[in-house]
């Protein structure tokens, strides 16, 4: 069957379309992205504001014309932080349902994080014995780790890197002194959500999902998204090091011209790397493995699981 999977995220609204069914390996068909930055729509009062609902219901009906022509048999379509922290949530999540018809779930940061963690665990296998997973998005970090399908553990917390980049950051490159407080405060706030995550033994295997990982995985010597998915890449944390003393003297327009750096997320890219130092910091891990599937396959994932025999 053809699968359609819409993820309204911090950043960008993704359109995955795929051809799969239950028992068999997911195939890309198609790709569509929308770069609308949401979470930099919210406004004082803390809700979406009318343009940006206004731009999320045009984008949405695009994407369902675009799924429908594509011969989606259905269309799965979910909301991550930034609609999810939106105060007026409710009111922009009817308006896309009457003005659609498409019915926008909004996933709470533990969905996001045991649904990448399904994906990881079915791209690994069961030979990855107790993995762990992390997954940097715009306005959260979800880790999660487990031996099973399901994960033992799943958390998620506020230290997205679009987050940090609009509460932390006032100028464009970052302040050396901007750079170093933020590392010092991640270190301290994840200190105890690492202790949490490792009480359950230490991890055969910990993989990194999502743009940023890969971007900074690309940045260190990585293969490139033309060389397929099933090229091992890895992140190590002496790499990370030696590349952010290099992008945090950049500008968000000088670090778009980077192999590897989408132009829609350059400006996060620095606090994503600081997120990802102080994350494998925190867990004693020096060497990330960068997982092609995330979210989106998690989600396509649990919906074929559903399938019936």
């Amino acid at each position: 069957m053809r699968l359609g999977v819409l993820d309204v995220g911090s950043n960008t609204v993704h359109l995955l379309v795929v051809d799969a069914h239950r028992g068999a390996h997911p195939l890309p068909a198609r790709s569509e992205k929308t770069v609308l930055r949401l979470a930099e729509r919210i406004n004082k009062a803390g809700e979406l504001s009318k343009h940006g609902a206004d731009e999320l219901v045009r984008t949405v009906a695009t994407a369902k014309r675009s799924a429908a022509g594509l011969g989606c048999e259905d269309l799965m379509a979910f909301a991550t932080s930034a609609v999810r922290e939106a105060d007026n949530a409710a009111a922009v999540l009817e308006r896309v349902r009457t003005e659609t018809g498409v019915d926008l779930q909004v996933l709470t940061g533990e969905d996001e994080a045991r649904l990448t963690f399904l994906a990881a665990r079915r791209w690994y296998g069961w030979s990855a014995g107790r993995l762990l997973v992390l997954d940097i998005g715009g306005g959260s970090l979800e880790l999660a780790v487990g031996r099973d399908e399901n994960p033992d553990r799943a958390v998620s917390v506020p230290f997205g890197a679009g987050r940090l980049t609009r509460t932390r950051f006032r100028s464009d490159p970052p302040s050396r002194a901007e750079t170093a407080e933020t590392a010092d405060w991640l270190e301290d706030q994840l200190a105890p959500v690492a202790k949490k995550m490792l009480k359950y033994g230490e991890p055969d295997r910990v993989v990194a999902t999502s743009k940023t990982f890969r971007s900074l995985a690309r940045l260190t010597g990585a293969a490139p998204s033309s060389s397929g998915p099933r090229v091992r890449r890895v992140l190590t944390e002496a790499g990370l090091r030696q590349l952010l003393a290099f992008i945090s003297r950049m500008s968000a327009s000088d670090l778009a011209e980077l192999e590897g750096v989408s132009a829609s997320r350059a400006h996060q890219l620095v606090a994503g790397a600081l997120v990802a130092q102080a994350t494998m910091r925190a867990l004693g891990q020096p060497e990330l493995e960068i997982c092609p599937w995330a979210l989106r396959e998690g989600v396509i994932l649990r919906r074929l699981d559903q399938e019936p025999k």
